[in-house]
C-alpha cells in the first residue's frame, strides 16, 4: 500500500509542469518637476507638474503559457497626478492602457480593450516627442497623436512578429453605438530595424471622433473634435556610434471641426464675422538629434516647422509655427534619473483671428497673449 501511495505521488509530481505558467508584474513610472512658462494669458506661471518625459503610472501586465508558443496576456496600466493623487486621464482607473489577448511566436499578437493606435504604436519611435522628449517637445496642439492624446477605445489590435527586423500591424475601434461608424477609428503601421536604422509609417483615420463619450475617442480625450480625423505620416531615425538623428514627416486633416470644444487644447475655435470652418489642415516637418555622452548622460535637440491651413468660409489663412526643443538627461542609478527640457514657439505668417494666432506649447501653463512662448522643465523620474 505504501510503494502504491509513493509511485502515485512521484507521478503527481513529474505531472505538475503541465500546468500553464503565468506571472505578473508590477510596474511604474514618477515623472515629478518643475515648469516655468512665460507667458500663460499675459503673465507667468510657476508649477509643479506630474508626467512629462513620460506620463506617471502604474501597471499590472501578466502572462500565461498555454503551450506551443501561445500565451495569453494583459494590461492594465493607470495614469495618476502625484501632486493631488488624482486619477489621469479624465479620472480613469486604467485609463493608459486596458486590454487582454494571445500572443504567438509565429503568427503574431491579438489584443482587445483600451490601447495605443498604430502611429503611437511604429510611427512616434522616430520623433523626439514620442521617443525620448515626451509632452513638451510635442507638435503644435499634438495633431498627430504622436504623444498620445489620445488612447482608442473598444479596440482590436493585432502585431505581426518580428520578421527579420520588419514588424507591421492595425488596429479597428468600434463605435459602440447604433450608427456603426458614428466615432470609430482605424489605423494601419510598419516599422523596420536594422543596425541603426529605424524606418517607419503609419495611418489613422477616425470618423466623429468625440462625438460620444464611450465611442473609438472618447469626447474627453479627443485633441480635435470633428466630422472626421486623418493623419498619415513617416520617419527615419538613424544611429552612428553615440549619435542619433532623425527625420519625420505627418500630415493632418481635420474635417468639419465642431462648432464649440474644437480642441482639448485650447477649447473653441470660432472663426470671426461669423465665417464657418470647414478644415483644419496640418503638416509637420521634424529634424531631431541626440548624442549619449556617456552611458548615464544624452543631450537631444529638436525643430519641428508646422504649416497649417484655417479653411473658413471667408478665406484661407496659413498660420506657420517655429518650434525648438532641447533636453538633457542624467541617470544617477538604473532606475533613477534627472532632466531638464526648454522649448520655445513662435507663430508666424497668417492670422486666423482666433486663438490659433497665439502660441501654445503642449505642456505649458496655458496659451499665450502673443505669437511667442517660452517653457522650462527640470524635473525627477524613478521607474520600478
Amino acid at each position: 500500500m505504501k510503494k502504491q501511495v509513493f509511485a502515485l505521488a512521484v507521478s503527481a509530481a513529474f505531472a505538475a509542469p503541465v500546468f500553464a505558467q503565468g506571472s505578473v508584474t508590477l510596474y511604474g513610472v514618477i515623472d515629478e518637476g518643475f515648469n516655468y512658462t512665460n507667458n500663460s494669458g499675459g503673465s507667468a506661471a510657476y508649477q509643479l507638474e506630474s508626467g512629462y518625459a513620460q506620463g506617471s503610472r502604474w501597471g499590472l501586465k501578466g502572462a500565461e503559457d498555454l503551450g506551443g508558443g501561445l500565451q495569453a496576456i494583459f494590461t492594465l496600466e493607470n495614469g495618476f497626478d502625484i501632486n493631488t493623487g488624482k486619477l489621469g486621464q479624465e479620472g480613469r482607473m486604467f485609463g493608459r492602457q486596458a486590454y487582454v489577448g494571445l500572443s504567438d511566436n509565429k503568427y503574431g499578437t491579438v489584443t482587445l480593450g483600451r490601447q495605443y493606435d498604430s502611429l503611437v504604436d511604429y510611427l512616434a519611435q522616430t520623433t523626439a516627442n514620442g521617443n525620448w522628449g515626451g509632452y513638451l517637445l510635442s507638435h503644435p496642439y499634438d495633431n498627430d497623436n504622436t504623444d498620445n492624446s489620445f488612447r482608442v477605445n473598444n479596440t482590436v489590435k493585432y502585431a505581426s512578429p518580428n520578421l527579420a527586423g520588419f514588424q507591421f500591424g492595425g488596429t479597428y475601434s468600434f463605435s459602440n453605438d447604433t450608427n456603426f461608424a458614428n466615432n470609430r477609428q482605424y489605423s494601419v503601421g510598419a516599422q523596420y530595424a536594422n543596425g541603426g536604422l529605424l524606418v517607419a509609417a503609419a495611418y489613422l483615420q477616425a470618423n466623429n471622433p468625440g462625438a460620444t463619450s464611450g465611442g473609438a475617442i472618447a469626447d474627453v480625450d479627443a485633441n480635435f473634435i470633428s466630422e472626421r480625423l486623418r493623419i498619415f505620416g513617416g520617419g527615419v531615425n538613424y544611429t552612428f556610434g553615440n549619435t542619433t538623428l532623425g527625420f519625420v514627416y505627418t500630415n493632418t486633416t481635420v474635417t468639419n471641426p465642431a462648432e464649440t470644444n474644437t480642441s482639448t487644447y485650447v477649447g473653441s475655435i470660432t472663426p470671426p464675422n461669423g465665417a464657418t470652418l470647414s478644415a483644419l489642415k496640418y503638416q509637420n516637418f521634424e529634424v531631431n538629434a541626440k548624442y549619449q555622452f556617456t552611458p548615464a548622460f544624452y543631450v537631444g535637440a529638436e525643430y519641428v516647422y508646422t504649416t497649417s491651413s484655417f479653411e473658413s468660409s471667408t478665406g484661407t489663412p496659413k498660420p506657420k509655427y517655429h518650434t525648438v526643443g532641447l533636453m538633457a538627461d542624467y541617470n544617477i542609478s538604473k532606475r533613477t534619473d534627472f532632466y531638464l527640457q526648454a522649448d520655445y514657439q513662435k507663430v508666424a505668417g497668417d492670422e486666423t483671428g482666433t486663438v490659433l494666432d497665439n502660441a501654445y506649447i503642449p505642456g505649458a501653463a496655458g496659451v499665450s497673449s502673443n505669437r511667442e512662448q517660452f517653457a522650462f522643465r527640470a524635473a525627477i523620474r524613478h521607474k520600478f
